[in-house]
């Protein structure tokens, strides 16, 4: 089957008029292309421009028309709202959409006009983002509970004519009301938007703002259907704002026809389904997966999505994917690597599995940072079925290396995220910008042209677009990654490069350090970061978090994962020390705060990021460091 997977690969490149140019068949457009690749100014490629289509249309009204009417379009389930759930066919979605499509015209919403969307996973998020699509609109949505300083910088950013949101988000353990948060976010932006139209949830009730407010019921009572608005396939599609900006924000674009078609040939190229299957991405609309494998790529492709209101675990237990997955009939799983640590650590058996009917799922999708070895291989064996870690990022849109299994299943290197997707020249080089042997550590970086479907210029922005991600490797994509490519062409994403530490003039990977402490019988999950030595520049330091009915003792523990470092890395590692945490601090998406934990154990200023899970952590993490004689400075060289 490699066959199969070097001949797409290759024809990728020698090809990519005709390669991208059939995928694009399998699409509607108004009027087709004048150029597949336009590379008429470099570094702005552009892809299909001539070309006119509506995402909108290609996502819903091209199946009802081709006979998927009656299929399930949307299944929406919500174990925080008392287990409830929704289903939508297509045809019920296309007048869902149509209708509040509707609604955002009569508020003068038109092509090209920005649209905030500030709303929890409800499905009416799913149906907001599609209406903007079928009027030609942008939008741009903000993760639901974001503080109101964070939403107030991408209101004065995106200068919206409408914000879509609801009264309130629900957690496991509480109500988190949105409209207080909004109201302050747009008393302290610099810009106003004209209305807002608010979803009133049964939890809780909004304070509506008279002459600005509107209600969702309201609106749709009195909305009429409207027709998909044909857009150029260059014209932006939706802008989706980086975590943690500060300052300018880095809105990144993604545009209509590429877009389309590089995510609809996602589906059964790299994930291996088929039009009618369920597929479940197990994220949130706020985030980049949410837009892609949520919301568009499913329904381009004609597949059945799922917009889960829930946890991994605690909703109610730690079985929450598995019921999921057996009610609703669900092939294909894509989730982040911290869902299945959670699951890991509070079912290390994996009994709750058997409970369920998994009769129907076929294979495991993670990505969203680095999956160790030992998660892919316990979920391997309570599963029975593959297991694909995968890379790609916000501003990519889609993965630029996987195991692309509708090509073929490649053997498995557990650490690796495989082979680079067809379309994306991936690269590793030093920091001057040259070509480094195979095995290597360097930085990841794609070769210029990016492919279809990646981000084409940041919002307003084409200045920050080249400083942030083309000046530092010319004729290339920084992709901000390390990591190195071995003799058989599989790529190892080891850490981000701000996390290559420097022991003693060693260059050394986070990443590699974190396989082997979570490879610990009795590690759960872990985190390696570097911290200031006076002598050799920077050591590393480890975090722990153990399994559910652990009980040994911590130090022993920590001897055992220090020894298990020396052997498989080498003395040169210099790890010596770890210490045990009930938690670490995360971003909502579930990433790491490596960054900010390095700050509080080198003694530094720091604050709490605004796309963090819980700030409460934070003071916990400072504790554990103090144990150990951290958070007061730089270590001494004489410890």
């Amino acid at each position: 089957m490699t066959r199969q997977y070097d001949e797409v690969y290759e024809r990728s490149f020698k090809d990519p008029d005709g390669f991208w140019g059939e995928a694009a068949e399998a699409l509607h457009w108004y009027r087709k292309w004048d150029q597949v690749l336009d590379d008429s100014d470099p570094p702005f490629y552009r892809w299909f421009t001539g070309g006119v289509v509506n995402t909108c249309y290609n996502a819903l009204d091209r199946h009802v028309a081709s006979g998927r009417a009656d299929q399930l379009a949307l299944i929406y389930d919500s174990p925080v709202t008392g287990n409830t759930v929704k289903t939508f066919t297509y045809a019920e979605l296309v007048q869902g959409v149509a209708r509040f499509a509707g609604a955002l015209a009569a508020q003068g919403v038109g092509k090209g006009d920005r649209v905030v969307i500030y709303m929890p996973m409800v499905p009416e998020v799913v149906i907001a983002m599609l209406a903007c699509a079928r009027l030609g609109a942008i939008h741009s949505v903000v993760f639901g509970g974001f503080a109101s300083g964070e939403l107030a910088v991408r209101i004065n950013d995106s200068k919206p004519k409408l914000v879509v949101s609801a009264s309130c988000g629900i957690e496991v353990d509480r109500i988190v009301p949105y409209k207080p948060l909004l109201d302050e976010a747009i008393e302290i932006a610099d810009f106003k938007p004209e209305r807002c139209i608010i979803l009133e949830r049964p939890e809780a009730q909004a304070p509506m703002t008279a002459g600005r407010d509107l209600g969702w019921a309201e609106v749709m009572d009195a909305a009429q259907p409207h027709d998909c608005v044909p857009v150029a396939a260059t014209d932006p599609l939706y802008i989706l704002y980086t975590s943690g900006t500060t300052g300018q924000p880095k809105g990144v674009v993604h545009d209509n026809g590429g877009h389309m078609v590089a995510l609809n040939w996602s589906m059964k190229n790299i994930y291996g389904v088929e039009p009618g299957e369920v597929f479940w991405a197990a994220s949130d609309v706020g985030w980049i997966v949410g837009h892609s494998y949520i919301v568009y790529a499913p329904l381009f492709h004609g597949n059945t999505t799922i917009l889960y209101e829930g946890k991994p675990v605690g909703t109610p237990d730690a079985g929450a994917f598995w019921r999921v997955i057996a009610d609703h009939g669900v092939s294909v799983l894509f989730t982040a690597p911290t869902a299945f640590r959670a699951i890991k650590r509070a079912d290390p058996a994996g009994a709750l599995i058997k409970k369920y009917d998994m009769s129907r799922f076929r294979a495991l999708f993670m990505a969203g940072e680095r999956v160790d070895p030992d998660t892919v291989q316990w979920a391997e064996n309570i599963l029975g079925k593959p297991v694909i870690d995968h890379w790609w990022q916000t501003e990519t849109g889609w993965p630029i290396a996987a195991n692309c299994i509708g090509l073929g299943m490649l053997p498995v290197k557990y650490g690796s995220v495989c082979k680079a997707a067809p379309g994306w020249d991936v690269r590793v080089v030093d920091d001057k910008n040259q070509e480094i042997k195979r095995g290597e550590i360097g930085a990841l970086v794609v070769k210029l042209p990016l492919p279809p479907g990646s981000l084409p210029t940041l919002w307003n922005n084409d200045e920050g677009y080249v400083k942030s991600y083309l000046s530092e490797y010319p004729g290339y994509y920084k992709t901000a990654d390390a990591g190195y490519q071995d003799e058989d062409g599989y790529l190892w994403v080891m850490t981000r490069t701000d996390d290559v530490i420097n022991v003693a003039g060693h260059r050394l990977s986070t990443g590699a350090m974190e396989e082997v402490l979570a490879s610990h019988p009795d590690v759960a999950e872990c985190a390696v970061i570097g911290v200031a030595d006076q002598l050799k520049g920077q050591v590393p330091l480890g975090f722990l978090i153990l399994k559910a009915g652990v009980e040994r003792d911590h130090d022993e523990i920590v001897k055992e994962v220090v020894s298990m470092v020396r052997q498989r890395i080498g003395p040169v590692a210099a790890f010596k020390t770890a210490t045990v945490v009930n938690r670490l601090p995360k971003t909502r998406s579930g990433k790491i705060l490596r960054g900010t934990m390095q700050k509080i154990a080198d003694g530094k200023a720091y604050k709490a990021p605004a796309t963090i899970d819980d700030p409460q952590i934070l003071p916990e993490i400072a504790e554990a460091l103090e144990r150990i004689g951290y958070a007061q400075g730089p270590r001494a060289a004489a410890r």
